[in-house]
């Protein structure tokens, strides 16, 4: 097994962790495992505290670490969300689906989850997203 930690190229760094990491593995290709993203900059800064448009940045985040490895979203199998506030999540499901398509395309055979969380590490966040992804 092979371990390589992903760092997209002008990020900061993180602190305590990795972004991602992927695996090389001889039956199972590569897995990619990416750490929770949430709707900041990569210079760790928040431009938007609308919560369509941290998810907008939240998977935009996703897709670099994805491309540090080589992958892309037609590879992401599993994805977390976890959000402070389901009922906003489900009235503006619409806008959500927008913003997805447009960062990820029209990736829809994915295990899915998202609950609703008392709060996240930072405080401005309104959501955070792991993703798994395997490239064969």
């Amino acid at each position: 097994m092979s371990k390589q930690i992903l760092q997209p190229a002008g990020w900061a760094p993180p602190r305590g962790y990795a972004n991602g990491v992927a695996v090389v593995s001889t039956s199972s290709g590569l897995q990619v495992f990416v750490a929770g993203q949430i709707g900041w900059s990569a210079q760790c800064q928040f431009e938007s505290d609308d919560l369509v448009e941290q998810i907008r940045q939240a998977l935009d985040n996703v897709r670099a670490v994805l491309f540090e490895a080589g992958a892309g979203p037609e590879h992401i199998v599993r994805m977390t969300w976890y959000l402070l506030d389901k009922r906003e999540y489900v009235m503006r499901a619409k806008e959500i689906g927008m913003a997805y398509r447009e960062v990820l395309g029209r990736e829809f055979g994915i295990a899915m989850t998202a609950v609703q969380v008392a709060g996240l590490v930072e405080d401005r966040a309104k959501v955070e997203i792991e993703v798994t992804a395997v490239v064969p």
